[in-house]
Order: structure tokens, then C-alpha cells, then sequence
């Protein structure tokens, strides 16, 4: 008999039923450090005090209105948005995916009022991922999510990050915009080189190109500051976020310049559910948190620490680590064995890390992570490392 719920997921047999700060608890009571934070949203712990009074406060007043209305959350999570980043204005999503289509949909419409519609193209890099509904497949370009949905969607041309030569090949009269993770986290945690994303800017400035930057799981603090683009010294024209904005509330947003978004205008696009007042209650009091003096000094400092002992990690156990990659509280440990089975293996000593490209383990702890913490995680990682190296004496 066909399944109840539609088989899409390769789940894991586990259930967690409650979350505690930085760990996890499943049906059987079992404890487990979370280095996952639900693929970097738990940004902020698991039933986080501020966020479920946030939450529950507003529960108690208002859900729902749609946006035939002034959402006044809205208001003030755009103005906070605006003042701390690049952006001259927001657009409310529910996910990341939602977030890329805008993305997508504002670019094509920017050169299209610009008097240019003819340029519709979308240049995007091998190792992307940018969601899954049908756009963002065709802009992530990966096979394995494109087969079986029919032909490729037209106006997505994608070369190897890092390959100016290409980029500029690519690049014609057809042109609307590049899109780019500055460091590709489902793609195996892959940091793109800042003077890449330089020449970027540069070409869309000389060509009149828009630079999308999907930051759904590098901003946020994630990599220590705000967005990852504060680290570069230059900003795009547009930026999908989401994951971290709502804690684990699913919430997503476009951040856009004046000149990106001037064709965005009354009708051309909308939804829903997206900014719907829980979702602004929990998202203005996670962007209060990050803002807080303080908050990005301790991810660094956490970050700083975790990366110095993965980095004796890799060099105690050369058979199972190839190297650690990464920025911030976002890292990967690239695996000479199968990343799967040490995944499973961490698994079954009490920590959670998670799948990325390239057998990479990725590592995407909650910002809130303490010192502790962060000790126990790798204390975790040794005891799987050496029991493989056991197993693997064993086997010869």
C-alpha cells in the first residue's frame, strides 16, 4: 500500500520530540548534542525563552489578516532589516525557496523595465543549491534534482565557481543577473574566494547586471557577522534570506536596493501567508538578539575555538578526515570514508551533524553554542573517528 505521507525523504529512524538549547531529545528519551540546528535554522537554541514568548504572545492576540492589510510586525522587522544592512526594503516569504523566486522574478523584471526584455538569463555555479521548487532546481542545476520534471527551464546558464573566464563567456545581451552563495553549504561547505565574488560585482556593474546573493544559510551570524557579505567590503543588489530569520518559525525574505526592486510594483507579485504576524513577532525578536552588543562577538569566539580543534581533529585521525573547511559556525570536515556512515556513527553516540556534497560532514551548530558545548561536540567527533579507525584495523 502506497504510504500515508508522500515517500520524498530518505528519513532517518529517529523522532526528537523536545529541544532544549543546543540539544535534542528523541521518543525513547536518548540525548543528542545538536550540531545540525535543523540545517542552520535553531539559529538561537531549541524552545528558546524569547522566541517562544514571542511566539505565544502574539498567538494569544492575532495569527492571520493576509496582506490586504498592514501587517504592523512587517513594518518593523523592514525597518530593522534596512538600517543594519545594504537593503533600501524587505519582502516577506515563508522559506527560502519562496525566497529565490522573487529573487529570480525582480531581477528578470528590473531589466525588463529598464527597457531590456531580452534579458532574462540567470547565472548561476556548479555545486548550488537554491530550493526545490522548479526555478530554484534549474538555477541549482544539480541532475539529480532536474530529472524526471521535463525540460530545462529556459534562462539559466551555469559555469564552475571561480572561473572568471567563463563567467565572461557566459555573460551577453541575454544577461539579467548572477546568483551566488558566498560560501555553498549543501554544496559540501565550500567557501568562494572573495576576489571571485569581487570580479562579480565588478562585471555587474560594468555590464548593468543585478548580483543576487542567496544568503538563506550563510547570513544571519552564522559566519560572525551579520551577512557574509559584511566580510567582502561590497554588497549585492538583492539577497535571499531565510532559515535563521525565524528561528525555526518558517520565515524567509528578499532584501533589495531602490534601483533592484523598481520593478517590483502593485500586483507583480505577493502571497499569502508570508509576513503574517507570528512569523514577524518571532523574527523581530530573533534579529533583537543578533543586534545584540555582544552576540556576534561570541559567535567568533565560539567559531575561533571550534575551527582550532577540528583542525587537531583532521590531524589526529589523517585515515578518516581529508581536511575542515568553512567560516564561522558553519564548517565541514571533508571525509576520506563514506561521510554517510560517519554521520550514522555520530549519530549513535549522541551527536547530530548532517549530509552536504563533496562527503563533507557539515557542522551547523546553534550560534547560542557554549565553550562547553563546543568541547563536547568534538569530543564526539574523536570517539566516532577512532571507533571507525578500530573497525577499519579490525576489517584488514
Amino acid at each position: 500500500m502506497f504510504p500515508a505521507l508522500l515517500p520524498t525523504y530518505n528519513r532517518t529512524d529517529v523522532a526528537f520530540v523536545r529541544g532544549e538549547g543546543s540539544y535534542l531529545f528523541a521518543e525513547d528519551g536518548k540525548r543528542y548534542l545538536d550540531f545540525g540546528a535543523g540545517i542552520a535554522v535553531n539559529a538561537f537554541g531549541h524552545a528558546n525563552p524569547r522566541l517562544v514568548k514571542a511566539l505565544t504572545d502574539q498567538a494569544g492576540k492575532l495569527w492571520h489578516t493576509s496582506n490586504l492589510y498592514r501587517v504592523p510586525g512587517q513594518e518593523s522587522l523592514s525597518k530593522k532589516l534596512v538600517a543594519n544592512t545594504f537593503a533600501d526594503t524587505a519582502f516577506f516569504t515563508n522559506s527560502g525557496t519562496e525566497a529565490i523566486e522573487l529573487a529570480i522574478k525582480m531581477a528578470r523584471r528590473y531589466q525588463f523595465v529598464s527597457g531590456h526584455p531580452e534579458r532574462f538569463h540567470i547565472v548561476s555555479f556548479e555545486g548550488a543549491f537554491h530550493g526545490r521548487t522548479y526555478a530554484a532546481i534549474n538555477a541549482g542545476g544539480n541532475e539529480k534534482y532536474l530529472e524526471g520534471f521535463g525540460p530545462r527551464m529556459p534562462g539559466f546558464d551555469q559555469i564552475a565557481a571561480g572561473d572568471l573566464d567563463a563567467l565572461k563567456k557566459v555573460v551577453g545581451p541575454q544577461t539579467a543577473a548572477i546568483i551566488i552563495e558566498p560560501m555553498q553549504g549543501e554544496g559540501g561547505v565550500r567557501v568562494i574566494a572573495p576576489e571571485f565574488l569581487r570580479s562579480l560585482r565588478k562585471l555587474c556593474d560594468e555590464k548593468g547586471l543585478l548580483l543576487i546573493f542567496d544568503e538563506i544559510q550563510t547570513g544571519l551570524g552564522r559566519t560572525g557577522k551579520f551577512f557574509a557579505y559584511d566580510w567582502l567590503g561590497f554588497v549585492p543588489d538583492i539577497m535571499t534570506v531565510a532559515k535563521a530569520l525565524g528561528g525555526g518559525f518558517p520565515v524567509g525574505a528578499v532584501l533589495a536596493t531602490a534601483e533592484a526592486a523598481k520593478g517590483m510594483t502593485v500586483g507583480t507579485h505577493g502571497t499569502t501567508y508570508g509576513g503574517n504576524p507570528l512569523g514577524m513577532a518571532v523574527a523581530n525578536e530573533a534579529i533583537d538578539m543578533i543586534l545584540e552588543p555582544g552576540f556576534l562577538d561570541h559567535v567568533n569566539k565560539i567559531a575561533n575555538y571550534l575551527h582550532q580543534q577540528l583542525g587537531a581533529l583532521v590531524a589526529d585521525h589523517p585515515g578518516i578526515f581529508e581536511s575542515v573547511r568553512g567560516q564561522g559556525l558553519m564548517a565541514g570536515l571533508k571525509m576520506k570514508p563514506s561521510s554517510a556512515e560517519f554521520i550514522n556513527a555520530a549519530r549513535a553516540n549522541g551527536l547530530v551533524v548532517l549530509p552536504a556534497g563533496d562527503n563533507v560532514v557539515r557542522l551547523l551548530p546553534p550560534l547560542t553554542l557554549t565553550e562547553a558545548e563546543a568541547r563536547e561536540g568534538i569530543e564526539l567527533l574523536n570517539e566516532t573517528a577512532s571507533q571507525m579507525e578500530a573497525q577499519k584495523a579490525a576489517a584488514q
